[in-house]
């Protein structure tokens, strides 16, 4: 029982105990309370000192198990932490694996797609099977990355050695088509960016260039004399090499040359109101200025010679003399000479009038000229626009995939624009040219009859 408690029970009884009892005996009894509860309190004490050491023996080594539980508890959290670092940066390693395959795969992939652009079109047959194989497998889902890898290195691998052997040059078998239009078996010889062709089955031997239109190489004769070299060449790897400086673009810029009709009937319909402008200007234009140029003026001394003859009252050696002036300014002058006992107005009237009926003479037909000026331009316009809806129409049907079939179309449509702006220049010029050689012989009509005018008596 505890101390305090044995002390109040003691403490009570005690005083219970005084109010019937001797003081003395009173003291006693407490003195023997007291001793005994001293007892029991030192033999408490010694219990406690007996119990104390064990158990503080065993606090301090449950403390001890604490402190090394809470030892692996940090090195397990650190190991943790130091484990999901270690994770995130294999998750981070392994996204950045993900990416360079994804790359790879990607440039792989293009460079498969495009690697029949870039070699030569006589090649695209040799390589054709190991290309599409690695087309296929870039397109199979079902195969591993590994796999896929290995067999589009094999089109990098096949690459490089192209170029090695494209370095010295290369021969192998294929087929191209010949210029009679069959598809002909026979042999290449490749150096770098040519590529010549000897047919096995017939004479065809040339350059192999790609055309537009043919998915196979077609054979582009360079001359009869050159045949038995090209088919040396191809078939055994010696002979001499045919060398253009150009690298293949006087063939082709003389592949595209055409006749002068051949450029006309690519215009359309429409280059034939634009022909047939061009024409008829050229050949009013040429009548016309003929005809100004043999139209013959008044030389001053010839005028001087008239009003000579008419002061002198000799109207028959003028009328002779202005006789020898053909045109309308010899007419003019008969008319003046006629005229010349008459009024000066009367004289200047009938010479304004000879000179407006000589204009219209003069002046015919040009306006055919400047019309041809003004409208060969927009025939021209006309055609480019039907031919360009025409392309259009073209690019609806198949596509663009083909840039040369549009530039082809688009040139077409342009050569009507070509030719209206090739006869309207020279029409123009001719309009001027004849209007300005026009004018010059009306203003000598006219400097002619001030000049008659002014040299007559005439009335007041």
């Amino acid at each position: 029982m505890n101390l305090s408690i044995r002390l109040s029970i003691l403490g009570a009884a005690t005083l219970l105990t005084v109010s019937g009892q001797d003081f003395d005996r009173a003291i006693q009894t407490s003195k023997a309370d007291l001793d005994k509860a001293l007892a029991e309190f030192a033999e408490l004490q010694q219990l406690i000192a007996r119990e104390k050491i064990p158990l503080a023996k065993r606090l301090s080594e449950l403390e001890d198990q604490v402190q090394t539980k809470r030892r692996e508890a940090e090195r397990a959290q650190r190991l943790r932490d130091n484990r999901e670092l270690d994770l995130k940066s294999l998750e981070t390693e392994v996204k950045a694996r993900k990416d360079e395959y994804s790359y790879l795969a990607s440039l792989l992939g293009e460079y498969v797609r495009s690697f029949e652009t870039r070699i030569h079109i006589s090649e695209v047959q040799r390589y054709k099977e190991l290309v599409n194989e690695a087309k296929l497998v870039g397109e199979d889902v079902n195969l591993e990355p590994a796999d896929k890898f290995v067999k589009q290195i094999e089109v990098i691998k096949t690459s490089l050695g192209r170029l090695q052997e494209a370095l010295g040059g290369t021969r192998f078998q294929g087929t191209a088509l010949a210029p009679s239009g069959l598809l002909e078996k026979g042999d290449f010889a490749l150096f770098g960016p040519v590529a010549l062709f000897a047919s096995s089955q017939g004479p065809a031997a040339g350059i192999a260039e790609l055309q537009m239109g043919s998915p196979e190489p077609t054979v582009i004769p360079i001359g009869e004399n050159h045949v038995p070299d090209i088919q040396q060449l191809t078939r055994t790897g010696a002979g001499q090499l045919p060398l253009d400086a150009t690298m293949g673009n006087a063939l082709k810029i003389a592949s595209i040359e055409e006749g002068f009709v051949d450029h006309i009937m690519k215009g359309g319909p429409v280059m034939i109101p634009i022909i047939l402008l061009g024409v008829t200007a050229f050949l009013v234009g040429l009548v016309k200025y003929i005809q100004i140029s043999l139209i013959h003026t008044a030389r001053p001394r010839d005028l001087q010679a008239i009003l000579e003859a008419i002061n002198r009252g000799d109207k028959p050696t003028a009328k002779s003399q202005a006789s020898t002036i053909k045109g309308p300014a010899g007419e003019m002058l008969l008319t003046a000479i006629s005229h010349a006992d008459d009024e000066k107005e009367l004289i200047e009237e009938a010479l304004y009038e000879k000179m407006l009926h000589t204009k219209p003479r003069l002046e015919r037909l040009l306006p055919f000229i400047a019309l041809t000026a003004a409208c060969a331009p927009l025939l021209g316009l006309l055609g480019t626009v039907t031919g360009m809806i025409n392309t259009f129409n073209l690019i609806t049907i198949f596509g663009t995939g083909d840039p040369k079939m549009l530039s082809s179309g688009i040139s077409e449509a342009l050569i009507t624009t070509e030719y209206g702006l090739k006869i309207a220049i020279p029409a123009l010029l001719v309009h001027a040219l004849i209007s300005r050689k026009a004018k010059g012989v009306m203003a000598s009509m006219e400097q002619t009859a001030v000049g008659f005018i002014n040299g007559i008596p005439g009335k007041l």
